[in-house]
């Protein structure tokens, strides 16, 4: 039930095309050859339409819904109104973006070049691309086929674009290299100098950057993010790691693969994130330190020593969840005694 103006649909599909696309089962009174022409959330859907169930606090909501089918957990298919075709799964969250993805394919951009774009000579555009209004790609700059760069972004010399990347409107590039299938959302600033100076009282020297930002492929980074070169070594972000808005990524910094990073945390210089870890909003990580493999750091943290690979993390300072957790129960219970 997307708005038209903005999104495109496909389809419809039938039931059993969706359950192999998305690797679920259908329920055995269901109808394979059912249709159906839209996703949708289980309290606005209707006939016709495909919701999921992946929080067991909208059971209730599940068990009164309109929609034709649903994914669903094996647990609560019992749960499903008369009527309503299944689509069983144990991960119904990513059963129903997989499908939603089949109804709302991401669009391949015209190819095309606006009037107002400004494109080096030296430049190298593959055909497929669109480059919109006031967009400015610098000399020796490389786009892969059917990159997406749009309005007022600036792409610096000799940045390398792999093929399917989307640059945001306004952003920045300079001084790097970026993946395939990348999605840089509106403002992103990649490459500027990091935030590397030798104190003096005389007045702080500027340490040269000489590094760049390396970004791997199926990257997402957010809107307003920023993602500082290296002073010598490269910054890296390593593939399928999704950034959120307003992050900001210090010189060096070297993330693993499939890292989650949510908004307004920062990430001093030198830091290494290994792959699979998460850090929560407006999280605070201090420079050299090293987040082993599948850590999770909750929101607001202020992490200031080495994590553990797999540690949950809370607090400023940053410590595992359940001292934290006995840390509030005992302030809890001091102030309740000196209250009594």
């Amino acid at each position: 039930m997307a708005d038209p103006r903005f999104f495109s649909r496909s389809g419809p599909f039938r039931l059993g095309t969706l359950a192999t696309n998305i690797d679920a089962e259908v329920a055995a009174e269901a109808d394979t050859e059912l249709e159906l022409f839209d996703v949708a959330p289980l309290d606005v859907a209707s006939a016709g339409t495909l919701s999921f169930l992946d929080n067991q606090k909208y059971v209730d909501v599940f068990e009164a819904s309109k929609a034709a089918a649903c994914i669903v957990a094996p647990k609560f298919a019992d749960r499903a109104p008369d009527g309503m075709a299944l689509l069983v799964c144990d991960e119904p969250y990513k059963a129903y973006a997989r499908a939603a993805s089949l109804f709302y394919p991401t669009p391949t951009p015209e190819p095309g070049i606006a009037p107002s774009a400004v494109i080096a000579e030296s430049a190298e555009v593959a055909n497929s691309c669109r480059i919109d209004a006031g967009a400015v790609i610098g000399s020796g700059a490389r786009l892969g086929e059917r990159c997406h760069v749009a309005a007022n972004a600036v792409v610096g010399d000799a940045v390398q674009i792999g093929a399917d990347t989307v640059i945001g409107a306004n952003a920045s590039l300079s001084h790097c290299d970026v993946g395939e299938r990348v999605l840089l959302h509106p403002g992103v600033r990649i490459g500027q100098r990091g935030f590397g100076f030798a104190i003096d009282t005389r007045g702080h020297v500027m340490v040269p950057q000489l590094g760049r930002v390396i970004v791997g492929d199926d990257v997402e980074v957010g809107a307003n993010t920023t993602i500082d070169r290296g002073s010598g070594p490269d910054t890296k972000i390593g593939a399928g790691t999704m950034i959120d808005n307003l992050v900001q990524i210090g010189h060096n910094v070297q993330i693993g693969r499939g890292c989650i990073i949510i908004a307004q945390a920062g990430i001093a210089g030198s830091t290494v994130l290994e792959d699979f870890s998460v850090i929560a909003a407006q999280v605070g990580v201090a420079g050299h330190l090293r987040i082993g493999a599948g850590a999770q750091i909750g929101a607001q943290a202020g992490v200031m020593r080495d994590v553990e690979p797999g540690a949950r993390l809370v607090g400023s300072p940053a410590v595992p969840v359940r001292q934290f957790f006995r840390q509030v129960a005992g302030i809890e219970k001091m102030i309740n005694k000196k209250g009594a």
